[in-house]
């Protein structure tokens, strides 16, 4: 709402803005000694609202000029009632109940008030009351992964690569790949307030495919190809990897095809005393610290740079990669996220 509709029709005013129009209405006549008629001309209301609040206050002072609520019933949803909603809304779904949707609406929800505590309200209730707990209608995140998946992961399966790679010796990794294009960009501009600035579209085609791998001693490797990565560039990658290390890896990796190609796997199998591989949680790309290595390149760097052409995506491609790779603090922080935070108490 804006200044303008205030000054047509005054009961667009909020109450606790009425509340002051109201008081200073009946200091400037019963303080100042101006006519009503005049006061009500100033504000803008009519003679007859002027008159009724100097009613009340004649009769209360000026707390009686405090906007009231509104009267009516006392409310049938109570406070216990209130705290069940919330945590009905937070903790299920629908189909906890019989319902064939996992979405809340407010008419589903008057239905379970009324089934649990015989108390009958309308949907647009259920929404005031939603509100004043703290919660909103909002666009839901669907999640398409297995809580138990990564809680078996978290508490078995992670503790016992950790076990197995203070038996070898070895050094913990986390890979993963992403591509980066020409059109890759990110960020915001300048433009009109009000005005969603328009940028014209680079439509020019071309990029690279990188994969990488960091440690949680802030290590990173990587290998930049124009061609697709398959389970040859992988094994070639893995080559490098282990290639001159003094100690084992142990790679976590999601679950991408070329990850679990028979070929990769032969690889692994014939260099088992200097490699494993073992897989993430299924869609959990928030727990690869390495994941973060394209949110700092695609949305920090070169998302944000004009790029030319596929020849100076590369340049700024290596020269980003290269300044990663130099900035040991910045990868620790990597597993320094709430989902990741999981991977950085092992470090040997």
């Amino acid at each position: 709402m804006n200044n303008e509709e205030w000054l047509r029709d005054g009961r667009k005013i909020p109450d606790e803005v009425m509340g002051y129009i109201r008081k200073m209405a009946v200091q400037a006549v019963r303080e100042r000694g101006q006519s009503p008629e005049v006061v009500a001309q100033i504000f803008n209301f009519n003679r007859s609202c002027i008159y009724r609040w100097l009613k009340h206050y004649d009769e209360g002072g000026y707390e009686a000029l405090e906007s009231q609520p509104a009267p009516g019933a006392e409310p049938v949803v109570t406070s216990e009632m209130d705290v069940g909603l919330k945590q009905t809304v937070l903790t299920h779904t629908p189909v906890d109940f019989g319902y064939d949707t996992t979405l809340w609406t407010r008419d589903i929800l008057a239905q379970l008030l009324k089934k649990e505590f015989g108390v009958a309200v309308s949907g647009s209730t259920v929404s005031l009351h939603l509100r004043k707990l703290g919660l909103s209608y909002q666009q839901p995140a669907y999640q398409d992964r297995d809580p138990g998946e990564v809680e078996r992961f978290l508490n078995d399966k992670f503790p016992s690569i950790q076990r197995l790679a203070d038996k070898l010796g070895a050094e913990i990794g986390f890979e993963d790949e992403a591509g980066v294009g020409i059109m890759t960009r990110s960020g915001r501009t300048w433009g009109l307030v009000g005005k969603t600035p328009v940028v014209r579209v680079c439509m020019k085609r071309g990029g690279y495919n990188v994969l990488s791998m960091v440690t949680p001693k802030g290590e990173l490797k990587y290998s930049v190809t124009a061609d697709s990565v398959d389970s040859v560039h992988y094994i070639e990658f893995l080559k490098n990897l282990i290639r001159d290390r003094e100690r084992p890896l142990i790679l976590l990796v999601d679950r991408i095809s070329f990850h679990r190609s028979q070929e990769v796997r032969d690889f692994v199998r014939a260099h088992r005393a200097q490699l494993r591989i073992f897989f993430l949680p299924r869609r959990t790309p928030q727990m690869n610290p390495d994941e973060q290595v394209w949110n700092e390149i695609k949305n920090h760097r070169i998302g944000k740079q004009p790029v030319e052409n596929k020849n100076d995506l590369k340049k700024r491609l290596y020269s980003a990669l290269r300044s990663v790779q130099k900035n040991t603090g910045r990868i620790l922080s990597f597993f320094q996220l709430p989902a990741t935070q999981y991977a950085s108490v092992y470090v040997v």
